[in-house]
């Protein structure tokens, strides 16, 4: 990774000078550099992340069927009657057949796709884990370098796994239907500690009611807040239990943090979503007042050094002539239990750091 002020090549050159000059186009094509790592794609990245300013990121994740896009359009169309510019991201689920996306989301924003203030790409996951594909965190900065003053990102519905939004979003919207099962269930996806705003939505049907109040039950309980009062059963003292038990959010609470609200949404008939926005513009002033947007902030910055040390690695031990040779050279030792995985990586990684 040159990094230089010529290391670009003439054509990455044309895309970024007509990215920084607002061509939607540029952005696209910037986009899809990015999405299929061609050469230069980083030093691509390096320049426009140096010059871009910092957007609104909301990010929106839920089981399959919850009418995340429903509300990822209505959320788009509400912005803009305020002539907000907006970037969305749909990560749909890889074809089996093409290794393209399926690209229900973006037909299901269709609506939206002839405003020219609101620019929408499809990303396939590609088989990776987190419910974002693999470039997705770039594709976000490059939609934030941009100037967008919001980006919505909505992620494949993948249970356990859908914790990497929150590397991705400064505020996580989990979407749920009545259908989703009791609050426990999204307790054990790990729903309850990546949500800043719960939305109950297809609140028309039965059943939703008593979702919003397992999951208000829930996060009650997550707050070591529902036994407290309780006495101590057969002489056992909880107090030390429930201070183990406390969250950082449940400390927040108490000093006046972030309460995680639970709201109501009919998506297609647009019923709630004037709350959900108010709880998405409540919820960036207190990331804002309290100091957390900066903090998260700068998480994400070490998460993102990280993963690229960690990928620049991986490419180097592929293209490395050495480790090739130490591979090849010790599987036979491996195969008579001389040597193992283990010590054959060691070797390869000493040559490299060598």
């Amino acid at each position: 990774m040159s990094h230089e002020a010529g290391g670009l090549s003439p054509a990455l050159s044309s895309v970024l000078e007509r990215f920084l000059s607002g061509e939607v186009t540029a952005l696209a094509r910037a986009i899809s550099i990015v999405e299929d790592e061609r050469d230069g794609f980083e030093d691509l990245l390096h320049r426009v992340l140096t010059v871009g300013p910092s957007t609104c990121r909301v990010g929106f994740t839920g089981p399959p069927g919850a009418g995340k896009s429903t509300l990822v359009a209505g959320a788009a169309a509400s912005y803009r009657e305020h002539d907000e510019r907006i970037g969305v991201i749909a990560v749909d689920p890889t074809s089996p057949y093409s290794g393209g996306a399926l690209l229900g989301d973006r037909i299901r924003m269709n609506d939206l796709t002839t405003d020219p203030g609101i620019f929408i790409r499809s990303m396939a996951t590609r088989g990776s884990l987190g419910g974002l594909a693999t470039t997705t965190k770039e594709v976000l900065d490059l939609m934030d370098a941009f100037g967008f003053d919001r980006v919505l990102v909505e992620t494949v519905g993948v249970g356990q796994t859908e914790l990497a939004i929150t590397a991705a979003a400064d505020t996580v919207i989990v979407v749920l239907v009545p259908e989703s099962g009791d609050a426990i269930q999204a307790m054990k996806a790990g729903l309850m500690e990546i949500a800043d705003i719960f939305v109950v939505n297809k609140a028309d049907r039965p059943g939703a009611d008593r979702l919003a109040k397992q999951i208000r039950q829930a996060l009650h309980l997550k707050a070591g807040h529902a036994l407290k009062d309780i006495p101590a059963h057969h002489g056992v003292d909880l107090s030390n239990a429930l201070r183990k038990e406390r969250t950082t959010d449940a400390e927040a609470a108490e000093q006046g943090g972030w309460s995680i609200p639970v709201l109501s949404t009919v998506a297609h008939s647009g019923e709630g979503l004037p709350k959900l926005l108010e709880a998405v513009e409540a919820h960036r002033a207190w990331l804002q007042a309290s100091g957390q947007l900066e903090a998260c902030r700068r998480a994400r910055a070490r998460n993102r050094v990280q993963d690229v040390v960690e990928r620049e690695m991986r490419r180097v031990a592929r293209r490395s002539e050495l480790a090739t040779e130490l591979l090849e050279s010790a599987l036979d030792d491996i195969a008579e239990r001389v040597e193992t995985p283990y010590s054959v990586a060691r070797r390869i990684l000493d040559g490299l750091l060598r």
